[in-house]
């Protein structure tokens, strides 16, 4: 089995650090364009995002929490090469043998997925996540701890729920759109835009997810 570089050396960084360990990988380290390359405590900065051609034989796994930026870095790093992005997935998960998840993608401890669901490439799911029956999560998704997605649940590219929240039953959030921390998203969503409280409703406009 491969080790992993893990890009971002931020908090869910170094959560994801623990994540690797958990699932048995070996972490070689981090690589962040801003932090310069040595020992930081425990851990080992190995370079910049340039320094991935150094690793070749190795699995990596983008660890920044935003979406528009973990999109911008995996497509960086793949029109240079890279095709091995390591799929994490805690071993306290529980989850049916129907469900589906994408590469890159990172499930944390806690988290539950029942039954035919499709999880797509590169996506966060934090720590107590709870997935419902036939939910779609797609690419570059993220998904703050504590969150609960009832059935049915459609979250298009790029899509961030914050911690504690709470989707309904059959509701679509359209691309690039956020529900705040400890938000109830009741309807479906507009594209790119913040929605907060319980029932969620619009705040304001986001940068167009491309």
């Amino acid at each position: 089995m491969k080790s992993i570089v893990i890009v971002g050396f931020g908090g869910f960084g170094r959560e994801v650090d623990w994540l690797a360990r958990e699932c048995g990988r070996a972490v070689l380290g981090f690589l962040d364009d801003n932090v310069p390359p040595g020992k930081k405590g425990n851990y080992t900065i190995l370079g910049g995002l340039d320094a991935w051609s150094d690793y070749p034989d190795t699995e990596f796994v983008v660890a920044i929490g935003n979406p528009r930026v973990r999109k911008e870095i995996v497509e960086k790093l793949a029109s240079q090469g890279v095709t091995d992005f390591a799929t994490l997935i805690h071993p306290s998960v529980e989850m049916d043998e129907s469900v589906d998840v994408g590469k890159g993608t990172m499930i944390c401890a806690g988290s539950i997925a029942t039954v035919d669901i499709v999880i797509g490439d590169h996506v966060i799911l934090n720590l107590n996540v709870t997935v419902g029956h036939d939910d779609r999560i797609h690419d570059f998704v993220t998904v703050a701890p504590m969150v609960a997605l009832s059935g049915n649940v459609i979250l298009e590219q790029g899509v961030e729920v914050g911690t504690g929240a709470a989707i309904r039953q059959g509701i679509t959030m359209a691309c690039g759109s956020m529900l705040g921390m400890g938000g109830v998203q009741t309807k479906d969503s507009e594209a790119n835009t913040i929605y907060i409280g319980s029932p969620a409703k619009p705040l304001k406009p986001l940068p167009e997810f491309i």
